[in-house]
């Protein structure tokens, strides 16, 4: 079996007691037809799979091939308590629902599905004809087939999904990553670039200016007054280029945002298609780029996550006296309520005197809109 080896949390402990409320099938047999032995077994099976169940959390959680061994258990468990309860079938499905989760290839999770589909129908046919405590009959042990496979193949999907989002999380943290060590390359480039030839000179002159004025000779004076003032003048531009490079990082923080949704669109399969390049984002204010950048941040990890869309459409423009920033997908699947994400995106937005919508029809439209002036807006509020 190729059993998965780096599983974060494939199934969430959260979840564990709400799963088990599936074992009440065990006990439909002993409350029904009451006895001391049944009860007995009955209580012992449902113990063994407490055990069977738990281990198999933290297993999954670690990818431990242990899981497979589990699974088997479990199935091992089903065929020994079915012929004397049929509430057992439970333990069949437990075991469908570990395989996907377990297993990377759907090919070999088909397999053990028809493996025990078929340890199933043979344990019918073996202990259809007895009478008494140990026996099966042939409507129960078709049930166990069918929800065995129908619920197996179903958590399929999910296993599948849970990966896909495992690999988008891992493929969206490693493009922030690296996005942030270009980006401090990139800065200490551009900082080295702007002042270290400045601060060179700014050295050199202020040594021979010190060396100058130590000497008695007028003209040495006046030489050292000039070296002096060259160092004011340099010092002053160089000033003004690392305002400018300030500037142009805030400046290029919407771009880079929108390279950084590039690339985790691109990991997700979705297409971005841009309508026009955000220029006027240059005449925008710090407080609006990072509320508009934080927001085009959240919309693509909502459609990641939620939307199985394909394309996603981009449009950032100024008119009518608002910035607009438009995001559209061609998803499936709508967010249904409000989340923390987009509450805080509204409340981020709201905060600059804008407003966000969402509309929902073949896909999903997120619409924010801010006021040239937000800035001016709010300084009084700020004050």
């Amino acid at each position: 079996m190729n059993v998965t080896t780096a599983n974060p949390k494939q199934i969430s402990n959260k979840w564990a007691f709400l799963w088990l409320t599936y074992t009440a099938f065990l006990f439909i047999a002993p409350i029904i037809e009451p006895s001391l032995t049944l009860w007995l077994c009955t209580l012992a099976s449902f113990a063994a799979f407490l055990g069977i169940f738990f281990a198999f959390l933290r297993c999954s959680d670690k990818g431990n091939p242990l899981s497979a061994w589990l699974i088997a258990t479990t199935l091992a468990l089903g065929l020994i308590s079915f012929p004397w309860n049929p509430g057992a079938s439970t333990f069949f499905v437990y075991t469908a629902v570990f395989l996907p989760f377990t297993i990377v290839s759907i090919r070999q999770v088909l397999l053990g599905f028809l493996t025990e589909a078929v340890l199933i129908l043979g344990e019918g046919y073996l202990f259809h004809a007895h009478r008494g405590f140990v026996h099966t009959d042939w409507p129960n042990t078709l049930i166990a087939v069918f929800l065995t496979i129908v619920i197996g193949v179903g958590n399929i999907f999910f296993a599948e999904q849970k990966r896909a989002d495992r690999l988008l999380r891992a493929a969206q943290d490693e493009n922030l990553a690296l996005a942030a060590v270009a980006e401090r390359e990139r800065i200490a480039r551009d900082l080295h670039d702007v002042l270290g030839h400045t601060l060179s000179v700014i050295v050199l002159k202020a040594e021979l200016a010190s060396r100058l004025i130590d000497r008695d000779a007028a003209s040495d004076r006046q030489r050292a007054a000039t070296e002096i003032a060259d160092v004011e003048r340099i010092a002053r531009t160089a000033l003004a280029e690392v305002r400018e490079a300030i500037g142009g990082y805030r400046s290029r923080g919407l771009a880079s945002e929108i390279e950084a949704a590039r690339r985790t669109l691109d990991a997700a399969g979705v297409t971005l298609m841009l309508d026009s390049e955000p220029t006027v984002a240059a005449h925008l204010s710090a407080a609006e780029e990072t509320a508009l950048a934080l927001a085009l941040r959240e919309a693509v990890t909502n459609i990641v996550r939620h939307a199985r869309a394909t394309i996603c459409r981009l449009r950032f423009a100024t008119d009518a006296g608002r910035h607009r920033l438009v995001v559209e997908d061609n998803g499936e699947h709508a967010i249904a309520r409000e989340g923390n994400g987009l509450r805080g995106m509204r409340e981020r937005i709201e905060s600059l005197g804008g407003q966000l919508s969402l509309e929902h029809g073949n896909g999903t439209r997120l619409l924010i809109e801010l006021p040239l002036c937000s800035e001016a807006n709010i300084a009084p509020a700020a004050l």
